[in-house]
């Protein structure tokens, strides 16, 4: 893999320009309920997000990486690559309905408010629709980021049709099948497009379909699943062992650190489908201390900057009761320069077909947090999670440098790729 700075940022503007649209939109979205609902509603619609949020790595289940990793080695197998996971990511999608609805009555809130997390993460599960892992693997950066601004472009509108409504959150129900809907039309009318360019098709190789078996992709989909968990379960353990309130201030300060971390991953999703066909000597570079030590430093004046202006953000962004989040974004930030490193090696990592490390490094690290929070949340409430999540984060780095030390794990995982390349022909870097 060759590609120079230029091309690089070319990349990132193709594919961040919609990313930051949609980011725009999300953020207005909880202003706005932050500003005229309060605490309450805001911790309500953050918990409803997070139980989506959860819901789509385990309709991939590792099918968007694997995907679109095949994707971009095989484009002449394009349509059957396509077939087979979309078959694969609905039926998921139909099993998980249940655990949506769950979670919903388990959580400690009234009728009306369980209705609305139970409807809203349903409906999100037509995520399953939607081709966005073909369109990334294809390195159509520009679609798949404007992709993303549909769903909070939707959900931004309907609040604003029924901000002065009783029925607020039938309107926010309203924009998300709205938003999921038109995704899906989108990405359904590009493929259409895309058949007709890239013609003739081949006959599945056997790496597609050993790549697509259960027992390659569950791996991938446990390690995404468990990256998740390990992000985000402080925000459902908040919703169940503590009162909307808590959430509300959390779901604050973690949604203005978050804002640094999307524009970083801006780079590492669209680094991804590069580092998917990168040699050996490539893949052992990509890990110098020097690119690493860079990162590092990048994130921590990141949070220096965060640290400096979290009182007035939290004022401005969601209104003066949300200061109260100023000490736990203090503690979060000094996850971000950790999250530089975790998300970089991260995606390299799971480029390599390097899942079976990750996902020991990511299991221990979730498991972590999930015991720090059962045991200090029900006391110290968002503060312990705040506090447990800078902790895992600094678990999780660990076990991922101690995973990738040795460049010959580096260059044992590119060697299996290189030969399983090589025997099935000339279907990935060349074939672009």
């Amino acid at each position: 893999m060759t590609i120079s700075p230029r091309q690089l940022i070319g990349n990132v503007i193709r594919f961040g320009s919609g990313d930051v649209v949609g980011r725009v939109f999300s953020i207005t979205t909880v202003m706005l309920l932050g500003h005229f609902q309060g605490v309450v509603v805001l911790g309500i619609y953050s918990l409803a997000q997070s139980i989506s949020q959860y819901l789509q790595p385990v309709i991939d289940f590792g099918l968007r990486h694997v995907g679109a990793r095949l994707m971009a080695r095989f484009p002449g197998s394009a349509s059957e690559i396509m077939h087979r996971v979309q078959r694969r990511r609905l039926g998921m999608a139909a099993a998980v309905v249940p655990f949506a609805l769950l979670y919903a009555s388990l959580s400690r809130l009234p009728l009306e408010m369980k209705v609305f997390l139970f409807v809203f993460s349903a409906i999100s599960c037509m995520y399953a629709l939607s081709l966005d892992w073909a369109a990334w693997g294809r390195e159509q950066l520009r679609l798949v980021g404007l992709a993303k601004a549909i769903v909070p472009g939707c959900l931004l509108l309907c609040l604003l049709l029924g901000i002065g409504s009783r029925h607020l959150l039938a309107w926010l129900v309203l924009g998300n099948f709205a938003g999921y809907s038109l995704q899906a039309i989108v990405f359904r009318l590009w493929w259409k497009r895309h058949q007709r360019e890239i013609g003739d098709q081949k006959p599945a190789a056997a790496a597609i379909t050993e790549s697509l078996a259960w027992r390659s992709t569950s791996i991938m989909g446990l390690a995404w699943l468990g990256n998740l968990a390990f992000v985000t379960i402080d925000m459902l353990m908040l919703g169940i062992m503590s009162g909307p309130g808590q959430v509300g201030l959390y779901s604050a300060a973690y949604r203005i650190m978050s804002q640094v971390l999307l524009t970083y991953y801006l780079l590492t999703n669209v680094l991804y489908p590069q580092l998917a066909r990168q040699t050996v000597s490539e893949r052992v570079r990509m890990m110098r201390p020097r690119i690493l030590l860079a990162l590092f430093a990048v994130g921590s004046a990141l949070a220096g900057l965060v640290v400096v202006v979290r009182r007035p953000a939290l004022s401005i962004l969601f209104g003066h009761d949300f200061v109260a989040a100023a000490p736990l974004l203090l503690v979060l930030a000094f996850a971000i320069p950790l999250d530089f490193l975790v998300s970089y090696m991260n995606s390299a990592y799971i480029a390599w077909s390097m899942e079976r490390k990750v996902l020991v490094c990511v299991v221990v690290a979730a498991a972590s947090n999930i015991v720090l929070n059962w045991f200090a949340i029900p006391r110290y409430g968002a503060m312990a999670a705040a506090v447990n999540t800078v902790i895992s984060y600094a678990i999780y780095l660990a076990g991922l440098v101690i995973a990738g030390k040795k460049a010959k794990e580096l260059q044992h995982a590119g060697t299996e790729i290189l030969e399983t390349d090589s025997i099935n022909g000339p279907g990935g870097a060349s074939g672009w």
